[in-house]
Formats: structure tokens, C-alpha cells, sequence
């Protein structure tokens, strides 16, 4: 059984698929995230920083969507899986 946090990440995954499939950069993020594994805490710091600053423009689920990616690296494969996968 799916809860509602992963019902609403899946829906978030979904969203950003489809825009780096129109902007044709799905394989540049699968590929950004496979390789810079390393750096992703720090990324995930940056941000919870800039949460506070860019919430206006980008709803807080896709932060914290982006942020657990980061944290989680079986969270980031699985990301990186999903963009891969044809949808």
C-alpha cells in the first residue's frame, strides 16, 4: 500500500519527468544525479536554505521531494530509474 507521501512524491516525479523530458534534459539530470552522488548532501542543505526564499515560486512538496532525492540515495536511484524508464 502506497501512503500519502509517496502517492504525493510519484505525482511530484511525474511533474518533473515531464518537464526534463520537454526541456530534453532527462538524460543530463539521470546523469547529473548517477555522478555527483557525492556532493548530494550538500545539495540537499542548499536546499533546505533556499526553501524559505523560493517557496513563493515552488510548493513546498517539491522541496521536500527534491531534498529526500538528495539525502536518500536509494531515493535518487530510484529517481534516476524513473527518468530513464519510457513513460
Amino acid at each position: 500500500m502506497i501512503n500519502g507521501l509517496e502517492m504525493e512524491n510519484t505525482y511530484i516525479w511525474q511533474k518533473w519527468a515531464e518537464n526534463l523530458r520537454r526541456w530534453h534534459l532527462n538524460d543530463f539530470a539521470a546523469w547529473l544525479l548517477d555522478s555527483a552522488s557525492p556532493a548530494h548532501l550538500v545539495g540537499a542543505q542548499l536546499v533546505y536554505m533556499g526553501q524559505p526564499l523560493l517557496e513563493v515560486f515552488v510548493p513546498r512538496g517539491e522541496f521536500n521531494a527534491l531534498a529526500e532525492i538528495l539525502e536518500k540515495p536509494s531515493q535518487a536511484q530510484a529517481f534516476v530509474t524513473y527518468l530513464r524508464e519510457d513513460h
